[in-house]
């Protein structure tokens, strides 16, 4: 019997730790959507963007992604952020997808303009830079001679 209570005792014990071990990992990660504005911008690729990434202004984080979705005509990645109320971004601001190191997670990096009007609940950012693609350059700089202009060197006989 006392076997019993012992082994109830320590799985409450194991609940709760677990349960507090959730509760600061979600006040940690920072990934809940705060009180602002929306704000939609259009990338032709968004490679590695996913609901939740962080917008961010100088490197301080000022938002996260809040939706994403594909316009079936132009084929568009519509991204839509929330960014906080107290952060005012001119309408001539410019957005562009980002990485925080060589292979670091991607995020969206906010330039601000200056516009004297700002953007508001349902503005569009229209100046984008979509996702650099790492794989594709190093291909591209792989199977392309390594940067070697042929056409020079055989103008000038070098090797």
């Amino acid at each position: 019997m006392e076997k019993n209570i012992l082994e109830t005792l320590m799985g409450a014990v194991v609940l709760i730790v677990a349960a507090a071990f959730l509760y600061f990992a979600y006040e940690g990660s920072q990934m809940r959507v705060e009180s602002g504005y929306t704000v939609s911008a259009r990338f032709s690729d968004a490679s590695g963007i996913s609901l939740g990434s962080d917008v961010r202004v100088g490197g301080i984080k000022v938002g996260v992604v809040s939706s994403m979705s594909l316009d079936s005509k132009t084929y568009d990645a519509v991204i839509n952020m929330q960014i906080r109320q107290g952060t005012a971004m001119p309408k001539d601001s410019s957005a562009s997808i980002v990485s925080s190191g060589l292979l670091g997670e991607k995020y969206i990096q906010l330039t601000p303009g200056g516009d004297e009007k700002m953007l508001s609940e349902g503005g569009r950012i229209e100046f984008t830079q979509s996702a650099v693609n790492l794989e594709e350059l190093i291909g591209k700089f792989m199977f392309s001679g390594g940067g070697v202009d042929k056409k020079n060197d055989a103008k000038t006989g070098s090797n």
